[in-house]
């Protein structure tokens, strides 16, 4: 039996490493090729205790949501005006109906108020909270499947805040 526990540890183990490649693979494929999109934000929280220096990020396409009618998990669907600000357009279930023009980002709905989109901290090193304090809009890289990865807080000129 010795022999067998060792061999399903290693086994889990390279699963798990392998697993965790795929996401990485993932991840940097999006910031690679993904699709930038600006998520105005509503009003944030600067810090927390535990975790130290971040902001709580909320997104305007998450307020004023009446989830009692829309799935647990789903798609946000937004369309882009032409300096990439992203506007809510409906929340669906399913990858269709997509318009020209429209994107998809995947949104988990865990209380009747918000729905989350995946990106709802933004960490910073302690000391920085001041310069992130004029943030505008989440900037979000979404992939053709309504992946998404935080990449940045812009302020309301759109520049990248460093």
């Amino acid at each position: 039996m010795k022999k067998y526990k060792w061999i399903i540890i290693l086994l889990n183990l390279i699963i798990l490493l392998i697993y965790f490649n795929f996401s990485v693979s993932k991840k940097e494929e999006i910031l690679k090729d993904g699709k930038l999109v600006l998520l105005p934000l509503a009003p944030v929280d600067p810090r927390s205790l535990i975790q130290g220096d971040y902001m709580s990020l909320r997104y305007s396409i998450s307020q004023n949501i009446n989830s009692d009618h829309i799935p647990k998990r789903g798609y946000c669907v937004v369309r882009l005006d032409n300096m990439g600000i992203a506007d809510g357009v409906r929340l669906q279930k399913e990858t269709t109906p997509l318009n020209e023009g429209e994107y998809l980002i995947k949104y988990t709905s865990t209380d009747k108020w918000n729905i989350n989109i995946g990106a709802e901290s933004f960490f910073f090193q302690e000391g920085q909270a001041k310069k992130y304090e004029s943030a505008q809009y989440g900037g979000v890289k979404i992939d053709k499947n309504g992946n998404s990865l935080l990449v940045g807080l812009y302020d309301e000129h759109l520049k990248n805040i460093k």
